[in-house]
């Protein structure tokens, strides 16, 4: 599943490491997920979003509004 994490991460100054311990995650998870490696649990999801000051629907859906 595509994401912002990368992109939203280093535009609030933050490291995977920092990211990570506020979600209450590993480092190499952050890692995976930003790499589509992984898809985070619904939790995680909010709490990345949190953390990064953005919804899930804008974390991983890019914001954009589905037509039909």
């Amino acid at each position: 599943m595509k994401n912002k994490i990368r992109e939203l991460r280093k535009a609030l100054g933050l490291s995977q490491e920092e990211l990570a311990k506020q979600c209450g995650v590993s480092r190499q998870t952050v890692n995976a997920i930003e790499n589509n490696k992984y898809d985070p649990t619904l939790a995680l999801a909010f709490q990345l979003a949190g953390a990064l000051d953005t919804t899930v629907d804008a974390l991983f859906l890019g914001g954009e509004k589905r037509t039909g």
